[in-house]
């Protein structure tokens, strides 16, 4: 048996590939300087150099949101991209993930955003930068509302979904329902921003294949 083992690992190598491209999208009022894609970034940049790495500012307007993801995205090979996608990030990592059938972890994913956010129409400000503002249209609900996707997901074994109980803007049980056909990782307290995001941190690498 052990004899065979080096030709195990060999094959066991050509089936696991690594991931060569990672996308970071932030949330609603959030942007690239969020705690998670800062954290996200200097381990990119301290341990895989190599991996080709965006964390871009999304538009208000999901449509022009999504416009973006694809033309930074395009070329990308689906087999080794991998996305992470926090609240209303973890949205459109959802939609980015089925389109590409590629992996994602989505941290408190916002489920119902076209719902949820139809409270917030108007000027918002941005959560790190007070002095920036921009208007949150009426019409951008029916964008949501427009791409949300099916229920059930294509490829739920895909999408690893870290769900905190603790947090206090989404219910966990609503985000724990829809993601429950992939893996899923509950969270006993924490928060909306996960706060403890770190000590998840090898879960993400080991679903992504970092």
């Amino acid at each position: 048996m052990r004899s065979c083992w080096p030709h195990s690992r060999r094959r066991i190598r050509d089936v696991v590939r690594v991931l060569t491209h990672l996308l970071y999208l932030h949330g609603f009022r959030s942007s690239p300087q969020s705690f998670k894609a800062r954290w996200m970034a200097g381990w990119v940049a301290a341990h895989r150099p190599d991996l080709v790495w965006a964390c871009p500012q999304l538009p208000p307007s999901p449509a022009a949101a999504l416009d973006d993801i694809r033309a930074i995205t395009a070329g990308w090979p689906a087999a080794t991209t991998g996305v992470i996608g926090s609240s209303l990030g973890g949205f459109y990592a959802t939609i980015f993930a089925e389109s590409r059938a590629c992996r994602a972890v989505l941290v408190n994913p916002a489920v119902d955003p076209a719902r949820d956010l139809a409270a917030h129409i108007g000027r918002q400000t941005m959560f790190h930068a007070a002095d920036a503002s921009f208007d949150f249209r009426a019409g951008y609900v029916d964008e949501l509302r427009a791409m949300t996707p099916p229920t059930p997901l294509a490829h739920p074994g895909n999408i690893l979904a870290i769900v905190a109980k603790g947090d206090e803007v989404l219910d966990w049980r609503e985000m724990a329902a829809r993601y429950a056909h992939g893996p899923l990782k509950l969270i006993a307290g924490s928060d909306h921003g996960l706060s403890d995001f770190e000590s998840h941190v090898p879960d993400l690498l080991r679903h992504l294949q970092l």
